[in-house]
């Protein structure tokens, strides 16, 4: 099992300070809100082009945007296996998986490291655009909204597992895997905003007998 925090701490309460500096402290943290509205916005507007500076007709373009969708769950699961969950075996991946996400296993209930900071997510954005628009053209304009719009909904289900206690109904299983990945095995249940992937990849948790 890959070691993911350093602290033993039974309560998993509390905040880390990550950085000696005030101002790096305050700004690598962020209230969930903030990324979330950003993804939102960039993905109206992106899909505000396609429609209007495009040739590209809905029945193309939606099927596009879904399939934005379902390839945001598996770099999700990707990232958060390989990269999240990386062997930390030398000084520098130790410290950079921690920092990443590290921290986050040894404090699940801080809020305001739910996400990353906003220019860092704003950053992404603009590569994920660059990149997809190389691969695809215009066509990046249409899956670049669902992409955007999976990882919002990533960070939203991240937040409201970690902050609200489960419903009684079949969203339960989101709850259920990632209290799993957090308390009980950390090397599996690597989908949060969906379980699509460690079903198909088998990692998904197993039901106690």
């Amino acid at each position: 099992m890959k070691k993911i925090g350093r602290l033993d701490r039974p309560d998993n309460n509390g905040s880390a300070q990550m950085f000696s500096n005030p101002v790096l402290e305050k700004i690598s943290r962020t209230h969930i809100s903030i990324p979330i509205i950003l993804f939102v916005v960039i993905s109206v507007v992106s899909f505000y082009y396609a429609m209007t500076t495009t040739n590209i007709g809905l029945v193309v373009g939606l099927p596009v945007l879904l399939a934005g969708i379902i390839v945001f769950t598996f770099v999700e699961y990707m990232m958060h296996k390989h990269f999240f969950h990386m062997e930390p075996d030398t000084p520098v991946k130790d410290k950079l998986q921690y920092t990443v996400h590290g921290v986050h296993h040894d404090y699940p209930k801080d809020k305001d490291r739910l996400a990353m900071p906003p220019f860092v997510s704003a950053f992404y954005a603009l590569v994920f655009y660059v990149v997809f628009s190389f691969i695809m053209g215009s066509y990046a304009l249409f899956f670049l909204p669902g992409f955007l719009f999976g990882y919002a909904a990533y960070l939203g289900v991240h937040y409201i597992v970690h902050a609200y206690q489960p419903p009684k109904n079949f969203f339960k299983i989101l709850w259920v895997n990632h209290a799993v990945h957090h308390y009980k095995n950390p090397d599996v249940a690597f989908g949060v905003s969906s379980p699509l992937w460690d079903y198909i990849l088998g990692t998904l948790p197993k039901k106690d007998k």
